[in-house]
């Protein structure tokens, strides 16, 4: 590993967060960096000093934080058809595949280690990708150590070097029918339409999800409501009404 003199900060963080969900449960306190004043790339000193984050920039703070605790610093690009990408730091423990992420939705955050291989830990974030327009295609794993002594730790300069090698990166093809996804996203349309201002979370699978940050606390409550009175099953579709 490269030297990066951690600031004093920096170590005590370092040192309190010492596996996945711990590290998962710190940037769920972070306020998304919706990247007011145009884009960023923030390495993990610029999402401690600053104290905000995106994916890219969360998925780089986890690896930074994690290698020093023996985790290789392995980070997934998920390619969707709209261009809106999705990064997330993915992590491997005697139960199976795991994530850390963070996004303005709520199905894409980390997941816990239960999936036996990759392709199945990208896939459980096909449905929670279906929006107005995305739709994912493909995913792709990079070592961070393959970037030699490239500094993506510690410096204070946007990371658009790593932005660029996940650009490249070969990504594996994942297959879902038009007519799944066309279903999704009548579900979709129909939910924001009756319930604006709210995230959608009727997804099946949440037991295998991370924790989610406090914001989306009113989204969950509305989906243990809806479930509590069977409406997550009873969805208008919106395309053919």
């Amino acid at each position: 590993m490269p030297p990066c003199h951690f600031t004093p900060r920096e170590r005590r963080l370092i040192a309190r967060l010492r596996s996945p969900l711990q590290v998962q449960r710190w940037i769920n306190a972070l306020p998304y960096n919706s990247e007011p004043d145009g884009e960023t790339q923030r390495s993990f000193r610029r999402v401690v000093a600053d104290g905000t984050a995106h994916c890219m920039e969360a998925a780089m703070s986890a690896a930074t934080i994690l290698e020093v605790h023996g985790w290789p610093p392995l980070v997934m690009s998920l390619e969707s058809e709209d261009k809106l990408d999705h990064v997330l730091f993915v992590y491997r423990t005697a139960t199976g595949w795991g994530s850390i992420g963070r996004s303005r939705d709520p199905g894409l955050h980390g997941r816990k280690p239960v999936f036996h291989t990759l392709r199945a830990l990208a896939a459980s974030y096909v449905e929670p990708y279906v929006d107005a327009t995305g739709r994912l295609t493909g995913y792709g794993v990079l070592d961070l150590q393959s970037l030699g002594a490239y500094d993506w730790r510690c410096s204070t300069r946007n990371l658009w070097h790593v932005e660029n090698a996940l650009i490249a990166l070969p990504h594996r093809r994942l297959h879902t029918s038009d007519t799944r996804i066309d279903r999704l996203r009548r579900r979709y349309h129909a939910f924001t339409a009756a319930y604006p201002g709210f995230k959608p979370l009727y997804y099946e699978g949440q037991e295998r999800w991370h924790p989610l940050p406090a914001v989306f606390a009113p989204s969950v409550r509305l989906e243990r409501a809806r479930r509590a009175r069977g409406a997550h099953r009873r969805v208008p579709d919106l395309a053919g009404s």
